[in-house]
């Protein structure tokens, strides 16, 4: 949680047309963001760290890994999720 006695920061980003409009809309912008930014550190890819890309050695652990693994989209929810081949191998 943030330390109240200190002074909060402003900080400013653009959007695009519509997602300003729909901020629009929201009673307490800024309560809103902050607390969905917050939320997404909760669900940041744990091999990347949310960039997007792996570097070198994330990649060739990734690669190792993936021997095993597989990624697969979910026939319920359609989330994507891995998958161990070992597990496949149980009876």
């Amino acid at each position: 949680m943030a330390d109240r006695t200190k002074k909060a920061e402003i900080i400013t980003f653009k959007v695009d047309p519509a997602l300003a409009e729909a901020l629009r809309k929201v009673p307490n912008r800024s309560e809103f963001i902050r607390n969905a930014v917050a939320r997404a550190f909760d669900h940041v890819c744990p091999v990347c760290g949310g960039t997007g890309v792996l570097d070198e050695s994330q990649a060739q652990h990734w690669d190792s890994f993936s021997k095993q693994h597989r990624v697969e989209k979910c026939d319920d929810c359609h989330a994507v999720h891995l998958v161990c081949l070992n597990d496949e191998a149980t009876p």
